[in-house]
């Protein structure tokens, strides 16, 4: 059993997981750069050690700091939340050289599924189903490209094999815009990836962002625990998220999370995952797998009733999976609200400084998972999530009216915020009547601040 985890992360998940180890009456070291010093995690683990200043790179992603201080605390496991080094294949190989356990997937896992192209592959040889492509990275002969993208039929969408976040993805309409296309985003893939390879894809123009969780042992095990609706996106970037999909059938979610158990099974899977598809016309497509736990995982909890961080660690401990595929029930509706530190009058620009005032809100069904308090300071140098507020109701209509009542008694003073666009969105009526697409929140955005 393991007796003591260092949290290598920040803010809400990093207190996420402490709650988690707590509960299971495990000691938690805090890992913190200089500006974080004053974190509620920090502050609550029984240990915390400062790994460097504030940028991150000499912090968060200073692998060997986060090593030593696994080190000199007799830590036992290194749980990397989600961003950060959470999928990072050398990180992972790092913490188990060093002879600590990585409470996520095997390095080779994390490997294959951070380059997109291997991942489509593996997930094509699993009978996954994937939007169709290149079925491999670009070469460099014109011609072939201009006819693998006529054969795929325009639109088409050029993406980086290593790439994520929204970056190192480019739309071409037209075979006078493909070579130039295909230039750029290698060049941009090249400077935020470090990998120039890119791959192709059709273009579909209205999708539905839709994910399957899993949970798998590594032991021949696996589970899935229904899907998200995650198309509320900006930039690429989730806003809101929510569980189940509205829309999608029970059949539907056997039979997608089914091929996604069988994938886990054939690539030796372990721990917390999550399936990411473009969902249109009643057909789903695979687009990556994160190899991690998301931002959005307690729609999932609030309507299964399962911890998803518990069950991480139980597997890192090397237990087989405590859960049957039958035991997994879908209740109710849950809604997730992403909470920034922006202000989206103003192109959406980040907002740090000090929390002058802080009312939460409560009653049946509501949940909220954050670090910050009254006072605290929120620094410019991370992402602007301060918060996630959750709410669950008996069906979708009863969800979101619980989440608008939520969003007017959340108040926080000091920084500009999104939770009067937030409100906006649970009162839209393209929203409530679950019409939306990857792209509704771009097209709305105008009419929601």
């Amino acid at each position: 059993m393991i007796e003591k985890i260092l949290i290598a992360n920040r803010g809400e998940i990093a207190l996420r997981v402490l709650r988690a180890c707590k509960e299971m009456g495990i000691k938690t070291v805090a890992v913190h750069s200089e500006a974080d010093a004053n974190l509620k995690h920090v502050l609550l683990a029984d240990e915390s050690v400062c790994i460097g200043p504030a940028a991150s790179s000499e912090s968060y992603l200073n692998v060997p700091a986060i090593i030593a201080a696994a080190e000199i605390t007799d830590a036992e496991a290194i749980h990397p939340g989600y961003g950060f080094l959470s999928e990072n294949a050398d990180f992972a190989e790092r913490v188990e050289e060093s002879g600590f356990v990585f409470m996520g997937p095997k390095a080779e896992t994390i490997r294959i599924m951070g380059d997109k192209v291997q991942a489509i592959r593996a997930m094509v040889a699993s009978g996954v189903p994937t939007v169709p492509g290149s079925g491999g990275p670009l070469g460099e002969n014109d011609n072939e490209n201009k006819e693998v993208a006529k054969k795929i039929g325009y639109p088409i969408i050029i993406k980086a094999s290593g790439g994520g976040g929204g970056r190192g993805m480019r739309v071409v309409h037209t075979e006078a815009n493909l070579i130039k296309s295909i230039a750029l985003t290698k060049s941009e893939a090249g400077s935020f990836f470090g990998n120039p390879e890119v791959y192709m894809e059709k273009f579909l123009e209205n999708p539905r962002h839709v994910e399957i969780q899993i949970l798998a042992d590594g032991q021949g095990n696996a589970i899935h625990l229904g899907e998200r609706d995650c198309s509320m996106q900006r930039r690429h970037q989730k806003v809101v998220e929510e569980a189940p999909a509205p829309g999608i059938t029970e059949e539907q979610r056997q039979r997608i999370g089914k091929s996604c158990v069988d994938a886990c099974v054939e690539i030796g899977y372990r721990g917390a995952g999550t399936f990411e598809f473009l969902y249109e016309n009643g057909e789903f497509y695979f687009i990556e797998m994160n190899t991690r736990l998301q931002v959005e995982h307690p729609v999932t909890e609030q309507v299964t009733g399962i911890d998803l961080v518990k069950a991480q660690i139980q597997i890192a401990m090397g237990l087989p999976l405590q859960i049957k595929q039958e035991d997994v029930k879908i209740t109710g509706h849950a809604i997730e609200c992403r909470v920034n530190a922006e202000n989206p009058s103003k192109n959406f620009m980040p907002s740090p400084g000090v929390i002058e005032r802080l009312h939460l809100p409560g009653g049946l069904g509501v949940r909220w998972d954050s670090h910050i308090y009254t006072g605290y300071p929120v620094p410019p140098h991370y992402d602007s999530m301060i918060g996630k507020l959750i709410c669950f109701g008996s069906d979708r209509e009863t969800a979101i009216r619980r989440m608008d009542v939520a969003l007017h008694e959340l108040i926080i003073k000091g920084i500009e915020t999104n939770i009067q666009m937030q409100g906006e969105i649970m009162n839209d009526k393209g929203f409530c009547d679950g019409a939306q697409n990857i792209h509704y929140l771009e097209h709305r955005l105008e009419h929601l601040v």
